[in-house]
């Protein structure tokens, strides 16, 4: 990897850790918002503010995806930690409920603005090498999830030590992200390829996804966000709040304080790091829906373990140790689903090379409804039943995950073969493309980036 693919990277890490920053120490603000003057806030309540900023994620991701295409994916790429920057301190300015869900829709446009330019960064320049783009794909979801568990694991602590004044603190990380990004990632160095368009916009945005093969993709990742969703919001907040006399029986219900969780979260996301890095170089030797199936068998896991460990007092210890085995384990293989995903939908955007910002910008789309979907079920599931509750719509979301695989597994070996050829050369395969090909147009030995 060049210098340019390692500061985007790192400036994925430090970007995602100030979002997963703000939003866990947003869980533990709003659960005791009634002590610095605020309302109550009901579960209902929280899924609604978790759900705003996955919106704005979701309606913002197109456009500044194709933005990126025309204008630059390093230049786009700037704009989202300058949005996040004046949403935490905006955050730490109020305790009103409309407000705070105003700065949950300016940190969804941060992620909007970076992550697909990021990602289309990093598909084109790893345009034509299947092991470099595994790499690479595990890496970002590496420092994406690094950088979100790290803030989850800081949040607990750090809002302990100082209160809501964390919140001013993070967006000295978020400056850190805009300069990493803006001296640290040179302008790629591409030649036009030969479907460039001659025009952008809502037509021309809507004819490359639907001439695409992504939607055979959609339903597995969204509901695989979706289940996620439920453990890294829903399940906090009940891990942390006042225990519901309705669920005593639930050993799990408010029997946590933020540090504890931050521990539990920092020893998930070791093991979760570490499926990343295993399932991410296994693209030559497994198919992308393989390690998929695989992942959704290891939620699975997951789910069971820990409806024992709910209802685990008064068991022998064994039983109980056993539970939190088949746990950790289950997060080290459902680590590989979402790299997967994103190789595949690198794959897709070898067909499209002019429009890589608004295929890849799809990942954000799929997260938020993922996660729309999944804060406001698992808000009306912890309502409802708790913890048992939440592991119910999880388990669930994961069958919905595994239904169309099958159909997704059978189209596997045709998505990204659309490309466009120079007359008289045959149609290149979506990742297989090489310099001097038609996807990067440059001479042999070159590098997108220019190093």
């Amino acid at each position: 990897m060049d210098r340019s693919l390692r500061a985007v990277l790192f400036g994925t890490f430090t970007l995602r850790f100030s979002t997963g920053l703000t939003g866990a120490m947003l869980v533990y603000y709003l659960a005791e918002l009634p002590r610095h003057g605020g309302p109550a806030v009901s579960p209902v309540a929280l899924g609604a503010l978790t759900a705003a900023f996955f919106a704005a994620e979701l309606l913002l991701s197109p456009p500044f995806g194709a933005l990126s295409d025309r204008l630059g994916h390093h230049r786009v790429m700037q704009w989202g930690p300058l949005f996040g920057a004046v949403a935490v301190v905006l955050t730490w300015a109020t305790t009103n409920l409309l407000l705070l869900g105003g700065t949950r829709l300016l940190e969804g446009a941060s992620t909007a603005a970076s992550v697909p330019s990021i990602l289309g960064y990093i598909a084109l320049v790893t345009a034509g090498d299947v092991a470099l783009r595994g790499r690479a794909a595990a890496r970002f979801e590496g420092a994406t999830l690094a950088g979100l568990g790290i803030g989850l694991v800081a949040a607990g602590p750090l809002y302990e030590a100082v209160g809501r004044t964390a919140f001013l603190l993070n967006a000295l990380v978020y400056g850190l992200s805009y300069l990493v990004y803006r001296h640290g990632v040179a302008e790629p160095v591409v030649a036009t390829p030969l479907n460039a368009p001659t025009h952008y916009g809502l037509r021309r945005y809507l004819a490359v996804l639907l001439s695409s093969h992504v939607w055979l993709l959609a339903p597995t990742w969204i509901a695989i966000n979706a289940a996620l969703g439920i453990a890294t919001g829903q399940t906090v907040f009940q891990l942390v709040k006042a225990p519901d006399p309705r669920f005593a029986d639930q050993l799990l219900m408010g029997r946590a304080s933020p540090s504890l969780v931050s521990l539990g979260l920092g020893i998930a996301l070791v093991v979760f790091f570490a499926g990343l890095f295993y399932w991410g170089n296994r693209f030559r030797a497994l198919r992308r829906t393989t390690i998929i199936f695989h992942g959704i068998l290891g939620g699975g896991a997951i789910v069971v373990a820990a409806a024992i460990l709910n209802h685990s007092q008064g068991l022998p210890p064994p039983l109980q140790l056993t539970s939190v085995v088949v746990l950790v384990a289950g997060v080290f293989v459902l680590a590989g689903a979402t790299p997967a995903a994103l190789g595949l939908l690198a794959d897709i955007s070898e067909a499209f090379p002019a429009d890589r910002g608004a295929i890849m910008g799809l990942y954000s789309v799929f997260l938020a409804l993922g996660q729309i979907g999944g804060n406001l079920l698992g808000g009306a599931a912890a309502e409802a039943r708790g913890i048992d509750g939440l592991l119910l719509a999880t388990f669930l979301l994961l069958v919905v995950a595994l239904v169309p695989l099958a159909r997704l597994r059978a189209f596997e070996h045709v998505v990204g073969t659309e490309a466009p050829t120079r007359t008289g050369e045959a149609p290149t395969r979506g990742g297989s493309a090489a310099p001097g090909s038609p996807e990067t147009g440059l001479p042999p030995g070159t590098s997108p980036t220019g190093r």
